[in-house]
Formats: C-alpha cells, structure tokens, sequence
C-alpha cells in the first residue's frame, strides 16, 4: 500500500539548502509510490503564537484563559480555527512525517514551535492522563531533518555546542516520543553554509540515498514511562555508565538508547 508522507517544512528561502533537502525528499519518496503533502509553513503564512483567537467560539473561562484546557475543548467540540484542523487532519492521514527546518538557538525556527504549539492540541495529540502513552500516532513514523549552523565537531561528546542528543532531547523525546510516534534517527546536515559546495553535494546525496531505504527503517528506542514509576528497575542502573534517558556520558562510546544511526 502507498504511504502518505506529510513534510513540515521550516525554511523562507527556495533557494536554501533545506529547501534542496526537501525537494529531495519529495522526488524520492514519489518516485516510490509515496503520495507527498509540505505543509511549507512560511508560504502559508502560518500563525506562530497560541492564542484564543485559535478557538471558535465562547471561551469556558476567559477571564482564566488556559490554552491546554481551552484547546482541548475545542478540539473535542471541533471549535479549533481551521488552520489547526487542517494540520490536525494532514497529521491523521500521514504514515511518515519528516519536519525539515534550519536550527535555531538550539531548536527550532518559532513558527514551527508554533506548529507544534498549535497543531498538537490537548486531547487530539497528547493526554495528560496517559503521558507519553496515548495510541494516536503509535503506527506513525516521524523525523527531525534538520541544517545546524555549527560543525560536527562542536556537537560531539567534548564539543563546546555538547552532544547533539542533548540538544535534540526537548524535541525528539519531550514534543514527538511525548505524542507517541515513531521516531526514526534524525538526519543532521552539519554545516551546509560553511562547507564547500562539494560537501553540500555529497550531504544530500547521502540524504537521497537514505531516502531510498527510509520507509524500511526501525525506529530509535525511548525507555517507556513505566521505567521511571518503578523504583526497584531504576536501581538497576545505579553506578552504570549510561542512563535511561538522554544517556548523557564522559566516555567514547555510545549508548544503545544513543537518538543518532550509527
């Protein structure tokens, strides 16, 4: 069966190299039977901030505004602005989402956060009740594609930037893992504005060829929530070189819970 791939696309530039790295992407996954929508967020002029005017509607208690509370109302009333219920309905039919954006600060460029604040509603994405457990998007595979504007070697282990698994941690465990999807290891562009224009080539080769085997990947392994409620299995870890998190380390190699392929 044809997969549906939705890609967020975070970039204002068409000439930029995420640009390139999404065009990529969409030839490649067409040209194996995918169906490919890009929600190309600035051309669509895509609203950053959470805000009540996101409901349609009377509030419950505007005097008390809470976005978490007032949102998820709304979703469960289908009172949600339209914009929303559009993302919210691309999300729904997707089996791969790939978010292709341009670090920033660290994270991601703010109309994409205001993607994720926005479009991953309370109720519709996520519960409270059942943290990193609702089934929504448990058969839906999802990927950080992303440029940094630092080397490789400034986000490794020693590196002043720190690990990048660090760094991709709020992201990849506390927005997407959080949701229930999939998570495949994140493709990293190192660079592309100081590298050669050679290298540039050769980065979205690699990106093509990846591309050609992607929808065969295994997702990455998070410690599921029930680790971290039993005290006995914590133990277990004690004076062991790795977490069970973000597997934060002082020595070389790598953890079997590392967010990076080999």
């Amino acid at each position: 069966m044809a997969k549906k791939v939705l890609i967020v696309y975070a970039h204002q530039s068409s000439s930029s190299f995420n640009a390139a790295a999404k065009n990529i992407a969409v030839e490649v996954l067409t040209a194996q039977g995918c169906t490919v929508e890009v929600s190309d967020l600035y051309a669509m002029g895509f609203k950053a901030t959470a805000t009540a005017e996101d409901i349609k509607g009377d509030l419950k208690d505007a005097e008390n505004f809470s976005y978490l509370e007032e949102s998820k109302l709304a979703w469960e009333q289908g009172r949600l602005s339209d914009d929303i219920t559009k993302e919210q309905s691309k999300l729904t039919e997707a089996d791969l989402v790939i978010f292709q954006f341009p670090m920033y600060w660290f994270s991601v460029p703010g109309i994409l956060k205001g993607w994720f604040d926005r479009v991953l509603t309370n109720g519709f994405a996520f519960s409270q009740k059942k943290p990193y457990g609702l089934e929504t998007f448990k058969d839906k595979k999802v990927m950080l594609s992303v440029t940094t504007g630092s080397p490789e070697s400034m986000f490794c282990t020693i590196g002043i930037n720190g690990d990048i698994n660090v760094t991709l941690w709020p992201l990849q465990n506390g927005i997407l893992h959080y949701c229930g999807f999939q998570l495949l290891s994140p493709e990293v562009f190192w660079a592309p504005a100081l590298a050669a224009a050679e290298d540039r080539k050769k980065m979205l080769e690699s990106w093509r060829t990846r591309l050609q085997g992607l929808l065969e990947e295994e997702p990455l392994s998070f410690t599921p929530l029930y680790c971290f409620d039993k005290k006995t299995f914590q133990l277990k870890y004690v004076g062991e070189e790795f977490g069970l998190s973000v597997s934060i380390h002082r020595s070389n190699p790598r953890s079997s819970r590392s967010q990076m392929k080999d």
